[in-house]
């Protein structure tokens, strides 16, 4: 059961691959906001997996973040999420996501996930191929 007050937290260490040059948002090697925010998603999801079937997943729908300091290669980052709501259905999930690493706060913000069928997620995802 999915309920408010759970978290979880990520840990990874920036790597020259997951800077701002890498990914082309910015021209530094400095860890990219593209990955703080992907770390931040990571965390919400492996927060409430654990406490849904087999066949049934989340996907990200929303992300609100600040991105307030940089991180070097080589330092280690961490993402929490915090379940703040869940929807009256269970269908949508919100979160408090923050970000750190070894010297202090890199981001933090709200983030939304949609629970869903993977299955019929795929199917739908992939029937844009066919028109």
């Amino acid at each position: 059961m999915i309920t408010i007050g759970m978290s979880h937290t990520v840990t990874r260490t920036v790597t020259p691959d997951m800077t701002a040059r890498a990914v082309g948002s910015g021209a530094l090697e400095v860890l990219g906001t593209p990955f703080m925010l992907g770390l931040m998603e990571c965390a919400a999801m492996e927060c409430v997996q654990g406490e849904l079937p087999p066949e049934r997943g989340t996907v990200g729908v929303e992300m609100t973040s600040t991105h307030v300091a940089p991180t070097p290669v080589g330092m280690t980052i961490r993402a929490t999420a915090e379940v703040t709501g869940v929807s009256e259905n269970g269908k949508m999930i919100t979160f408090k996501v923050t970000a750190w690493d070894d010297a202090g706060l890199i981001g933090e913000g709200t983030h939304t996930r949609a629970v869903i069928h993977n299955q019929r997620f795929l199917d739908k995802c992939n029937a844009k191929l066919h028109g």
